[in-house]
């Protein structure tokens, strides 16, 4: 018996780990690079009950789940929360644009029970320039 579980042991599998240094993938742009457009507008609402937004739990709206901000182009300051689902919908409103240039966000909320977290609405409003790349 004692020979069976040593020859188990010693015929173990075996496991390759290859790994490779991250590639500098640095890329730099200038102003000049990109066709501005006007300041746009978009606005996103998110309504918690008990601190959960259970439309982003349960419906289709997953933008502010999908990304946490960190998918989104944004060159500027990185927005959080349901501010990212209204920069979500300002890119989705606007076709053709790959960059969101400097958000502004607006952010206006009511907790009528009390004050607290156990229902609140927030509505969201960003203002930004997009910004598409030129074809040299």
């Amino acid at each position: 018996m004692m020979l069976c579980v040593v020859a188990l042991f010693m015929s173990s599998c075996q496991s390759y780990r290859y790994s490779m240094r991250e590639p500098n993938s640095h890329v730099e742009f200038v102003a000049s690079d990109f066709e501005f457009s006007e300041p746009f507008t978009a606005e996103a609402k998110v309504t918690h009950v008990l601190w959960i937004d259970w439309e982003r739990v349960f419906g289709n709206s997953k933008a502010g789940f999908a990304n946490n901000g960190r998918e989104l182009p944004i060159i500027g300051n990185m927005v959080y929360g349901g501010a990212n689902i209204a920069l979500y919908k300002l890119l989705k409103e606007h076709p053709g644009y790959d960059v969101i240039f400097y958000p502004q966000v607006e952010e206006h909320k009511s907790a009528p029970i009390l004050g607290s977290g156990l229902y609140s609405n927030t509505t969201y409003t960003v203002t930004a320039r997009l910004g598409k790349l030129k074809n040299k």
